[in-house]
């Protein structure tokens, strides 16, 4: 068992639990990216191994907002309708392409892992700028908001399925735009909720096809399950005028360098 213990990987996992529980941002989109560019993962092994990590970890945050009543399940179960049927979809074409990935298959994770990368910048960036605008606006009601929600969960469903990113500040900004009635707290707690059976469900397809690396996963929850808890701890300490334009940065340095927009 020690002969599998792997300091960098737990160093590793613990910086993102960390992060995660001080900002909130979700940890596909910064663990995939430091598996793929600092450690050299195989991508496809980076996204299945990393949607396990990131459903073990919600599965804590979930009951949280669960126990302090900030999810709204109605939201939750709409999301799902889109996104569990596109991951399961998802999944089987991934492994129609054979294992291990072939480099087109690899090249094609890496550009979707980088463009979800840049958009979760974004999103991270100007997040406060668009909880002001939504706040603005008129509910749109349960006709017009039942749609666009369930193709927002398939969207997030392929996207988080291919990259592991994008269940965390794409999703909240999303939803922020559709159900502007509803308290932030309850936004964040219906997008934590509705990532564990999306992450679960993925995280489990991408094992079942070999996409996923135990011991690494293992590794990164030892740094991690504890590293959270003090960053939610700290959270409402923490400097978010400074950490999130930082963490967008990082995030659209590691998409462009996905892209190949610089660097070999």
């Amino acid at each position: 068992m020690f002969a599998s213990f792997d300091f960098l990987h737990v160093v590793a996992g613990a910086l993102v639990g960390f992060l995660v529980g001080l900002t909130g941002v979700g940890g596909g989109s910064l663990m995939t990216p430091i598996l793929v560019l600092l450690f050299g993962v195989n991508p496809a092994t980076a996204v299945g191994t990393d949607l396990l990590f990131a459903s073990t970890t919600k599965i804590a945050g979930s009951s949280i907002h669960g126990w302090r009543d900030t999810v709204d399940w109605k939201v939750v179960r709409r999301l799902a309708t889109g996104s569990v049927p596109a991951a399961a979809l998802t999944l089987v074409i991934l492994a129609v392409n054979g294992h291990p990935p072939s480099p087109a298959l690899s090249a094609t994770l890496l550009t979707v892992l980088g463009v979800m990368l840049l958009l979760t910048s974004v999103a991270t960036l100007f997040q406060k700028r668009l909880v002001g605008f939504a706040t603005r606006r008129e509910t749109p009601g349960e006709p017009l908001s039942l749609i666009p929600t369930i193709a927002l969960g398939a969207v997030l469903g392929v996207a988080v399925t291919m990259s592991s990113v994008g269940a965390g500040a794409i999703g909240v900004t999303a939803l922020l735009m559709l159900y502007p009635a509803l308290r932030l707290a309850k936004i964040v707690g219906s997008d934590i909720a509705h990532a564990v059976p999306l992450t679960m469900v993925a995280g489990l397809g991408h094992w079942f096809i070999g996409d996923v690396h135990v011991v690494l996963l293992l590794n990164l929850l030892i740094g991690s399950i504890p590293a959270v808890i003090v960053g939610s701890l700290l959270s409402s300490r923490a400097p978010d005028h400074l950490l999130r334009p930082a963490l967008a940065v990082v995030l659209f340095v590691s998409g462009t360098k996905l892209l190949g927009w610089w660097g070999s």
